[in-house]
């Protein structure tokens, strides 16, 4: 209808009291790019911006100059996040279907005193298959991760205790691993510092997985309507839930 699923992060960021915005794009933009400047207008006495950061292609190497990945997106415009006055970085992909309150994730990111926070939702074990499944420590901090976990003995590396995620305000029911959800806060300093010196170029294959090593990474604990949408299939399956009589998830709220 009227939305694109870029209007999906781009909200949650205004309704967080959130307004300084980069989109990345790169191939067949064009209407994008005129759909995100028809909608979203700032005055000029607030400050915000929805700034578009489009991949150029360069004839003499173009290899090199189209975005190689989510990572590389980001590092090749790192002179914007360098400005004076930005103290966190908050990664997010534009092919996910959810509402959040990016404040609480901050709340979790400072109280813990975290270099990362990644969000991330309990799920069962059918689901465990086909997502990043996380470990994590008593005080919530990231303690490993494992990429679509196949086999029994996989699975009970990450599995949590059910306990844990219900000390914490949310119901287990039954599920006890948690999957990343692919949002990512960062400081500011560390993101630069993990992307100048790496040549990393995903955030969920190379520079979260290296990060639960070397710096304080914490979970930002999320239980809601979450789809990732980021395959036609998946797009076509949750196109036809959001019609049905009872829709798993509300636009309008």
């Amino acid at each position: 209808a009227k939305y694109r699923l870029i209007d999906i992060p781009l909200s949650n960021c205004i309704n967080s009291g959130l307004n300084r915005m980069y989109v990345l794009t790169q191939f067949l933009s064009v209407s994008l790019h005129r759909h995100l400047r028809q909608t979203y207008r700032f005055d000029n006495f607030d400050g915000g911006f929805v700034e578009l950061l489009a991949a150029q292609q360069i004839s003499e190497d173009a290899e090199a100059d189209w975005y190689q990945g989510t990572a590389d997106a980001v590092r090749k415009n790192l002179r914007y996040l360098t400005q004076p006055g930005i103290d966190y970085v908050l990664i997010l992909s534009g092919d996910q279907l959810y509402r959040m309150d990016y404040r609480d994730m901050l709340r979790t990111h400072q109280e813990c005193g975290a270099d990362v926070t990644i969000a991330g939702m309990p799920v069962d074990r059918e689901t465990v298959r086909s997502v990043g499944v996380m470990r994590v420590g008593e005080s919530g901090r990231i303690a490993g991760f494992l990429e679509k976990p196949k086999t029994q003995s996989e699975i009970d590396i990450v599995k949590m205790d059910p306990a844990w995620i219900d000390a914490r305000g949310i119901e287990s029911r039954g599920r006890d691993c948690i999957a990343s959800m692919g949002i990512y806060l960062f400081n500011r300093d560390t993101l630069v510092d993990v992307l100048n010196k790496t040549d990393y170029h995903d955030f969920g294959k190379e520079v979260f997985p290296a990060s639960v090593r070397a710096k304080k990474v914490f979970l930002h604990l999320f239980d809601g309507y979450w789809e990732d949408i980021g395959t036609i299939k998946a797009f076509y399956e949750t196109n036809l839930s959001l019609a049905s009589d009872n829709p798993p998830f509300e636009f309008a709220r």
